[in-house]
């Protein structure tokens, strides 16, 4: 239920969604930068530590996020007899996979149903996160990222429920890991690097690729659960 392969394509959909991850935190980025203290907003590397902090929270909130649903999909085995909660869950990876393939390819933005639904959470944390600002010191900007790796997103959202079928806390943990991986060279955007990367996320033969790629994985699993 849990592969390698799901891990990379974790980490693709992640780096390859980066157009959409910059629009939903960039402005978070900025806050967090235009509120340091001149001293360090003036200095690429006194920033640095502010930006790796506000990152590893954000990645390790959606690592924690991974595993809480995660375990949801261990409650499934234990209730549903397992041939038929496995089947289940190998179904809903594979679904999931294909309408991530299906929004990295800009042919279906039906995944804007879930940011609506989790904005009830949304309401209650967010307030959480205002409080932190301005930022003052890297401690607070990993709590910043902690709190604002739960702010809705479809993309989000949806590999969040891909993690309910890795079966277990620890799988789940490692898929949301894998993704959050990916949108680093993105949202740092504070080396060349990560301005090449970016530059190669915006290209629209890229994410068609990209989004191509994820929806034969998904195409394909489906066809090995009803094929059996």
């Amino acid at each position: 239920m849990h592969t390698d392969g799901s891990l990379i394509t974790a980490f693709l959909v992640g780096l390859l969604g980066g157009v959409h991850c910059v629009a939903m935190c960039g402005g978070i980025v900025s806050t967090l930068t235009m509120g340091l203290p001149r001293s360090v907003r003036g200095s690429l590397a006194a920033q640095m530590p502010f930006q790796l902090a506000y990152n590893a929270g954000r990645v390790a909130g959606y690592t924690l996020a991974g595993a809480l649903t995660g375990a949801l999909g261990t409650l499934m085995l234990r209730v549903i007899p397992l041939q038929q909660a496995q089947r289940v869950l190998f179904g809903l990876a594979a679904l999931i996979m294909i309408a991530l393939g299906l929004y990295l390819g800009g042919w279906w933005r039906g995944l804007a149903w879930l940011e609506r639904a989790g904005a009830p959470l949304w309401r209650r944390l967010e307030p959480l996160g205002r409080r932190m600002l301005p930022v003052r010191s890297p401690w607070q900007a990993l709590g910043l990222g902690l709190v604002w790796a739960w702010i809705p997103c479809g993309l989000v959202y949806s590999v969040l429920i891909w993690s309910v079928a890795a079966g277990s806390a620890g799988r789940g943990a490692a898929l949301m890991l894998a993704f959050g991986m990916g949108t680093l060279p993105n949202l740092l955007g504070i080396s060349l690097l990560a301005g090449a990367a970016a530059r190669l996320g915006e290209q629209a033969w890229m994410r068609r690729g990209a989004g191509l790629l994820v929806l034969v994985f998904g195409a394909y699993a489906l066809w090995q659960l009803f094929s059996v």
